[in-house]
């Protein structure tokens, strides 16, 4: 029990946590905390009903355990509409698909924050001092590309996916959690510094900023694949802090652009918080091999099946090298950390956290007489996650294609 919960911890903090500040830039001072909020609760609400309608179906047709996919199957097998039964199976197949995009969409994410920081530790070494003071000094102009490190990385990720037990994995789950939270009560005890004054923060921020915002919010909800209440309100409410204490905080310590002054501040140029990007990191290494665990789940069993049992290890760590490979290549075509997060919330995460929960609740529990209000609400819940999806995935898109000094305000990185 103790290593499901310690998994499930790290599953559910990761780094869409450090993407937060930035979407409350995204949704203005006052609007962003409360949306953030509202979805944290609407997102922990959707994940209870996804586990008591698997419960449920479970004790219907007395099995053992039901996972996402076969619960959607079976939800649909029971239902009034015929067409529905007869296309059961293709219920189990989308959400196994979207789970597959959502989890491997992190993964790519995770590789593009660790090349990230070890790009900014490894050429920021010669100017870190002891000394823990703000600063004003210019960009510095990186001089090797982040794909460089990315392809560094690699080969330890891959070594890392072929530990395939979750017990030897929640070793390395405990090692993340320490570093994880190391980390962020240092980000806390610098951020607690010097507060600007926020009169000076706009309360609103324009629609279009606003589905970004969308997007990354349902992101940072990160354990919707591995399912968990436990932490669903203690993770809401550090996400709700950490986003709302520090709107101008844009990227792991490393720096933030001030519009009043058009300066670059670098406040990490020192050991003591360049080491908070060592721990994050560390902490976001191992996680990768938790957050791939469950698209390995679902294709390695498929790809194993259709060969002879002589071959199967091969297989088996074929195919994990070539996911790894496939994040990898994800991340070197498209190294924007701010839009990659907001997309992959936009276009997977919302449905597996929001459309999809409500809507197998109403298939499922519809039979025996569920109630107007709760079928009102699982509607409107599912309304209000396709249409995030919808329109957030058009503005992650749209900036994707623009050039990068278009929204260089928006980025995670400062650009020289």
């Amino acid at each position: 029990m103790m290593q499901t919960l310690i998994h499930l911890l790290k599953c559910n903090i990761g780094t869409g946590l450090l993407g937060l500040p930035l979407a409350m830039k995204n949704a203005g001072l006052l609007v962003g905390p409360f949306s953030l909020l509202a979805i944290g609760i609407l997102t922990v609400h959707c994940m209870v009903i996804l586990l008591n309608c698997a419960h449920h179906l479970s004790q219907r047709l007395q099995k053992t355990f039901v996972n996402y996919g076969e619960a959607m199957m079976y939800g649909l097998e029971t239902c009034p509409n015929a067409w529905l039964r007869t296309h059961s199976v293709w219920g189990r197949y989308t959400v196994s698909f979207l789970l597959i995009i959502t989890q491997l969409g992190f993964c790519s994410v995770y590789f593009m924050f660790m090349a990230d920081n070890l790009q900014q530790m490894v050429e920021e070494a010669h100017v870190t001092s002891s000394t823990c003071q703000p600063r004003k000094i210019l960009v510095l102009t990186p001089i090797l590309d982040i794909r460089f490190y990315m392809l560094i990385i690699l080969p330890f990720l891959v070594l890392l996916v072929f530990i395939q037990n979750l017990r030897v994995l929640s070793i390395f789950s405990t090692l993340a959690n320490i570093t994880t939270l190391g980390s962020m009560a240092l980000i806390f005890e610098y951020i607690v510094q010097g507060i600007p004054d926020p009169r000076n923060l706009p309360l609103m921020a324009s629609w279009k900023t606003f589905l970004l915002f969308f997007g990354t919010a349902i992101f940072t909800f990160e354990g919707v694949g591995i399912v968990s209440t436990g932490f669903g309100g203690m993770v809401t409410i550090l996400f709700f802090s950490y986003g709302d204490i520090l709107p101008f905080l844009l990227h792991s310590l490393v720096y933030f652009l001030d519009s009043t002054y058009n300066c670059v501040y670098y406040p990490s140029l020192c050991r003591l918080y360049q080491s908070v990007k060592l721990l994050y990191s560390i902490g976001i290494f191992f996680t990768y091999a938790l957050q791939f665990h469950v698209p390995a789940e679902i294709i390695i069993p498929i790809v194993i099946s259709q060969v002879s049992e002589s071959w199967a290890l091969f297989a088996d760590l074929s195919v994990r090298t070539a996911l790894v490979c496939l994040t990898c290549v994800s991340a070197i075509l498209i190294p924007r950390l701010d839009l990659v997060i907001s997309l992959v919330g936009s276009v997977s995460s919302s449905a597996l956290a929001l459309i999809i929960p409500p809507l197998l609740e109403l298939i499922t529990f519809y039979p025996e007489d569920m109630s107007c209000v709760t079928i009102a609400k699982d509607i409107m819940i599912s309304m209000l996650g396709l249409l995030g999806c919808v329109f957030g995935t058009y503005q992650a898109l749209y900036e994707l294609i623009q050039p990068v000094s278009h929204s260089i305000a928006n980025s995670t990185g400062v650009y020289a």
